[in-house]
């Protein structure tokens, strides 16, 4: 019943090129689609963290207006395994201050999903291991085997109605992110998150950043098939900060839509690879586990032997969640878990993925894997990590710009766009 209710409209509004919706054409498009859908009803939102470009701020009050018929209205941030966020951090989320958290919003819930707490978790049911291989494919491995237990956040039993608000870019687990990602991994269990991570993996960036149709995304909407409750999906796509399309339907078509947009507004095509890239994840990604995003998106315009460099001074993290896991594996190419796949099965498969994907197709010079860190991660730690280290003071981000030419790219902002060759 999550993944395609009967019954269910689809609205959706494009800005024109070069332009974005306006907050009217929002709201207009908004209430054409939602008003009165609710009425009564137990509503669950769930929402991205600050890790996502988005204006939730704008969109909360929106959609808090919208649910006001409801009976009960709670927003859960679907943060996969990514750190809880605090009361205050909660807040400045949605855009609101603590007295008014407290005041004209204190009868909404917003809460962070736990992943790793089971009396949070509901099992809904289970992919037996031979669905998963046939899901998986060409890219089966023996790591994949068994079945999976399907377990979400309870909250999601607990209500009539779900609702996610979901920003739609390329990814680099599942192909594009959005829709169903929300509910797996975004507020599901760990053996799915590890199990969609580590498929993801096994796939490849190349041949599934920016694709529609991944194994990935076969196994999250399998998964959410198992779901009893009616979701409604708003897909939205940005440029920037702002709204350039809004797509509100079910889970598989107006993901699908979004991810068309997206294809449009957030491949950048080159017309040739790069021998050195200097690439600038903003300050949204505060740990390397959603910073690496800067290599994600780059690896497919890197000539054989590139250096890519990523520069982020302000990041000094690799990971609160699952650091302790990266530290004692380091950094490395898939074929090095795979080859001595004994010495490995006992680390988090998420780990592991985090790891080879960093780590991209293992493009070798003289045998050294050409990327460093530019951050505030220091050298010793880079050198545990198998990464090459540089001093972020050393590097003049000016002496990268406008060199195109020279196979010399700078990348501000990076992890936002993907480059692809033409």
């Amino acid at each position: 019943m999550g993944l395609v209710p009967r019954n269910m409209t689809f609205t959706s509004k494009v800005a024109l090129p070069g332009n974005a919706l306006s907050e009217e054409s929002v709201r207009q498009t908004f209430q054409s689609a939602l008003a009165g859908s609710f009425r009564g009803r137990r509503v669950l939102v769930l929402i991205p963290d600050f890790t996502r470009s988005l204006p939730l701020p704008f969109l909360f009050r929106i959609l808090v207006d919208l649910l006001g018929d409801a009976r009960q209205v709670d927003f859960l941030v679907a943060l996969g395994t990514h750190p809880p966020l605090s009361q205050e951090q909660l807040c400045r989320l949605v855009g609101i201050t603590a007295g008014e958290r407290h005041g004209i919003y204190g009868r909404l819930g917003l809460a962070n999903h736990d992943w790793a707490n089971p009396a949070a978790l509901e099992t809904l049911g289970v992919i037996t291991g031979d669905e998963v291989r046939a899901l998986a494919g060409d890219c089966w491995h023996p790591s994949l085997s068994g079945d999976v237990d399907v377990r979400v956040n309870r909250a999601l039993l607990e209500c009539d109605r779900v609702l996610i608000v979901s920003p739609v870019v390329p990814h680099e687990v599942a192909g594009f992110s959005g829709g169903a990602k929300y509910l797996f991994p975004g507020v599901s269990g760990p053996q799915m998150i590890n199990v969609a991570h580590w498929l993801g993996a096994l796939a490849g960036i190349p041949a599934t950043i920016g694709v529609k149709d991944t194994p990935v995304r076969a196994l999250t909407h399998s998964a959410a098939a198992l779901l009893p409750v009616a979701v409604t999906l708003l897909a939205l796509v940005t440029e920037g900060e702002e709204l350039a399309g809004i797509f509100i339907g079910d889970l598989i078509s107006a993901w699908s839509a979004a991810a068309d947009l997206s294809a449009q507004l957030h491949i950048r095509r080159c017309a040739h690879p790069y021998r050195r890239v200097l690439a600038c994840p903003g300050p949204r990604y505060d740990e390397l586990w959603t910073a690496a995003k800067a290599m994600y998106k780059l690896e497919p315009v890197l000539a054989p032997g590139a250096e890519i460099v990523i520069y982020a001074p302000h990041l000094q993290t690799v990971s609160q969640t699952h650091g302790k896991y990266i530290y004692e594996i380091g950094y490395h190419i898939l074929p090095y878990f795979l080859d001595q796949w004994d010495r490995f099965r006992t680390i988090p498969p998420v780990a592991l993925a985090h790891s080879t994907h960093l780590r991209g197709s293992g493009r070798m010079e003289n045998g050294v894997e050409r990327l460093s860190l530019a951050s505030g991660i220091s050298a010793e730690d880079c050198a545990r990590l198998n990464l090459g280290y540089l001093d972020p003071a050393s590097v003049r981000p000016d002496q990268w710009k406008n060199r195109e030419d020279e196979g010399i790219l700078y990348v501000p902002d990076a992890g936002e766009i993907l480059y692809r060759l033409q």
